[in-house]
């Protein structure tokens, strides 16, 4: 099917630019014009083509020496030569520039509209393969909303409105209730399910960074700018962005956010070439914006743009039935709980969310023998709530001074005691066994208490008894016991 093309026409010849011009507008196609290399690069500097026509022989600039100066600049722009003489050796060498086809003028009109359709498509095939690189760099497994509560299934039926209408999408709700998760059901369940799905977390990268990751940049823009390199912004083109933690977003990068989602229009940085995207925004956000625009840290006129439909993530402690199904779901493959250990984490107010339970899970899996959870294999929070901190009533979004920055694009989550320093090892390492991990760390903490079991017990967060039974499978010459 044949598709609108953004023209370029460069040859010195008035009557047969002008007559090629004509009828590729006639056709339907956008066509910019220029007599002279000189007027080409100053028009490819301004403005974005799909395709541009070069004719060889010009005076001044001829069409090799254009092309050249086009590949220097880096234009994304794909190339068809035109030739009066039809030299072999022209051909070849315009081909081996990067042209991706040529015409012997004089041509048949119809087949110069052929060709540059031929063109387009191979320019954007060409994009695709960039975006689904980038994409399986970036993309996890996609995952799913799990819940049967009244406020999950009330989450489910906004999602299934606003999922439609390519609207800008904001999601709210604590640290660590899974807003990635959902702004994946709203990609999935829209006409953009099979376009790029492109993710940044505003926190989780230094402020400088940001506008090269959202924008990119140019060779030579600034010290470590090797390459040229597009932003995510471009990635997503055609598709879906996800902005975690928008509230961190800089304020002197949120005009330009404000203008993409306005016109679609960017710069990368370094360059003052304006280029166009059509992108599906999603933000997502732990903060109280309203209260960000009365401090001034937030344009007003941007939030609204954002905020044009909002979807609220309850926190776990409210989501009341949904727990044992959110544990039922984590737990590996072949594992199992013992009733009471279900029963009290079933009941516990999880103040870190979603990502506190799947780090408790993994813990356990870790810690757990014959492949069974018990209350032994739980954290001391969980365990003794009593001495543990309460999870709010109700959950306000965050105030910026209160807030401790976390970041949630991470796979390994962060547990809600953080006065205890001990690692959590992945379980995608396939050159480590999990016992064999267990075992130097336990050792290593055991050996910097002097041999103390009870230290050692409370410092890993788990009962002696619970320590005992490791150290008996370790198999080791242990010091004596202390203070026991």
């Amino acid at each position: 099917m044949s598709q609108t093309i953004k023209l370029l026409l460069v040859d010195d010849e008035d009557d047969y630019r002008r007559s090629c011009g004509k009828f590729m507008e006639r056709m339907g196609h956008t066509v910019r014009m220029a007599a002279s290399g000189a007027e080409a690069l100053t028009l490819l500097d301004r403005e974005h083509f799909d395709v541009a026509v070069f004719d060889i022989d010009m005076p001044g600039m001829n069409g090799l020496e254009l092309m050249q100066r086009v590949q220097e600049a880096a234009f994304d722009v794909e190339v068809i030569f035109l030739t009066g003489k039809g030299t072999i050796e022209a051909c070849v060498q315009a081909m081996q520039m990067g042209a991706c086809d040529f015409l012997t003028k004089p041509c048949s009109l119809a087949d110069l509209e052929h060709r540059a359709q031929l063109a387009r498509q191979r320019g954007q095939l060409k994009k695709e393969n960039q975006q689904l690189k980038a994409i399986v760099t970036r993309n996890r497994p996609s995952p799913k909303l799990v819940g049967d509560s009244v406020a999950m299934q009330d989450l489910g039926r906004m999602i299934s409105k606003v999922a439609p209408t390519r609207k800008p999408v904001l999601i709210e709700g604590e640290s660590g209730t899974g807003k990635e998760v959902v702004a994946r059901s709203v990609q999935q369940q829209s006409d953009l399910a099979d376009r790029p799905f492109v993710t940044i977390n505003c926190a989780a990268l230094p402020q400088q960074l940001v506008e090269s990751e959202l924008f990119g940049h140019q060779k030579g823009s600034f010290t470590g700018a090797t390459a040229d390199k597009p932003g995510l912004f471009e990635i997503a083109d055609g598709g879906t962005l996800f902005i975690d933690e928008v509230g961190e977003l800089p304020p002197e990068l949120q005009p330009k956010l404000l203008r993409v989602l306005e016109d679609g229009s960017l710069r990368r940085i370094g360059c003052h070439r304006e280029r166009k995207v059509q992108v599906r925004l999603i933000a997502a956000t732990n903060r109280d914006l309203n209260e960000e625009v009365k401090a001034g840290r937030f344009r007003e006129d941007l939030f609204y743009r954002i905020n044009v439909l909002t979807l609220n993530l309850p926190p776990l402690r409210e989501r009341e039935g949904d727990i044992k199904q959110l544990l039922q779901h984590f737990l590996p493959t072949g594992w199992s709980f013992t009733p009471e250990t279900l029963d009290t984490l079933a009941h516990y107010p999880w103040p870190g969310n979603v990502r506190q339970l799947i780090n408790v899970i993994e813990r356990a899996t870790i810690l757990g023998n014959d492949q069974v959870i018990t209350m032994d294999d739980l954290p001391r929070e969980i365990v003794e709530p009593a001495t543990s901190q309460t999870a709010p009533a109700r959950w306000k979004p965050v105030a910026r001074e209160q807030e401790q920055s976390t970041a949630s694009g991470t796979e390994t989550f962060a547990t809600a005691t953080p006065t205890r320093s001990e690692p959590i090892f992945s379980l995608g390492d396939s050159n480590l066994k999990v016992d064999d991990l267990v075992k130097a760390h336990v050792l290593k903490v055991l050996e910097q208490l002097g041999g103390n079991k009870a230290k050692t017990a409370r410092h890993l967060g788990i009962h002696r008894r619970k320590l005992y039974r490791l150290l008996e499978r370790f198999e080791q010459n242990l010091p004596s016991e202390e203070a026991l």
